[in-house]
């Protein structure tokens, strides 16, 4: 029985349909969810600790401030997905294996999520995908960058692909209409923050190619795990990844066989999109009785 969360979590959960879902599974620990952030506090008492896994530092060049802002931002979207069940984060799949790939982060400008280089991103991708993370969250922006460096970081996400590994990320909250070398890769699903009613929320970003193959999920006041052992509560496109994130890491848990590009045509319902610049809102429970329907030599529930 799926235990009570903080209110504000409760109602974020149903209004993407996550509930049922996660009755039905808290994940398994062969779905390795690779969370590439800065720092996870994971001695942190209401973290499912034995399910996490802490890779080496991608680069040593850190700058003064990176470790409080990494850490803080890492160990909140880390709740979200990892929280021991009853405790006041989500605590989407904490069944699942958690594989942290610390990355040097900037403090975010504005409200926008802390960024990391192209090429420390696209070195941390391969990592994680090298060591067999199913599903990649990317709750980050891109630093400001020469164009010629990004190709580095397209290559490293056609490595995702070609290994099935799905890649999920943050659209950005600068609040314009546009996209990212991220959000335009056409196996990135880009995440848009919206409030509990579904509509989008004003700093989020919004384009075509977000459109096109991303999905709306709840950003607004969503309460995690602070770094210093008490609840954080935030929002933006940083808190409403992981939800779709912990979507993917249940559906591959109850569906140990499925195909990584079959769940996320599922989860994101390709066939249903429409020339806007506003995804669909993830619903959880669709998309599992879409799977559920069309592979039920899958499930062992």
């Amino acid at each position: 029985m799926l235990t009570a969360h903080a209110p504000a979590n409760g109602l974020a959960l149903d209004s993407v349909n996550l509930t049922g879902l996660m009755e039905l599974t808290a994940g398994r620990p062969e779905v390795v969810v690779g969370l590439i952030d800065g720092s996870v506090a994971a001695t942190h008492a209401d973290l499912a600790t034995k399910s996490i896994r802490i890779l080496s530092q991608t680069s040593h060049r850190t700058p003064d401030h990176a470790s409080g802002v990494g850490l803080a931002h890492g160990t909140f979207v880390a709740g979200i997905l990892a929280a021991r069940r009853g405790t006041a984060a989500p605590a989407i799949c904490p069944g699942c294996t958690l594989l942290v790939q610390p990355l040097l982060l900037q403090a975010p400008v504005a409200n926008d999520a802390p960024s990391a280089s192209p090429e420390n991103l696209a070195e941390a991708i391969i990592n994680c995908v090298d060591v067999g993370a199913r599903i990649l969250n990317l709750s980050l922006s891109l630093a400001p960058q020469s164009p010629n460096r990004e190709p580095k970081l397209a290559q490293a996400l056609d490595h995702a692909a070609a290994h099935g590994t799905l890649v999920v990320a943050a659209a950005g909250n600068q609040g314009t209409v546009g996209g990212s070398a991220i959000t335009r890769h056409p196996w990135v699903i880009p995440v848009v923050a919206c409030s509990l009613a579904g509509r989008p929320l004003p700093l989020t970003n919004l384009g075509s190619s977000i459109a096109r193959h991303g999905l709306m999920a709840p950003g607004d006041a969503v309460t995690s795990l602070g770094a210093n052992g008490k609840p954080f509560m935030a929002g933006g496109t940083s808190a409403a990844t992981p939800f779709v994130t912990g979507t993917l890491a249940l559906l591959l848990s109850v569906f140990p066989k499925a195909d990584a590009a079959q769940v996320k045509s599922a989860t994101t319902r390709a066939a249903l999109r429409r020339s806007t610049i506003v995804p669909p809102m993830l619903d959880a429970w669709s998309s599992y009785q879409s799977i559920l329907k069309r592979h039920r030599s899958w499930s062992d529930a």
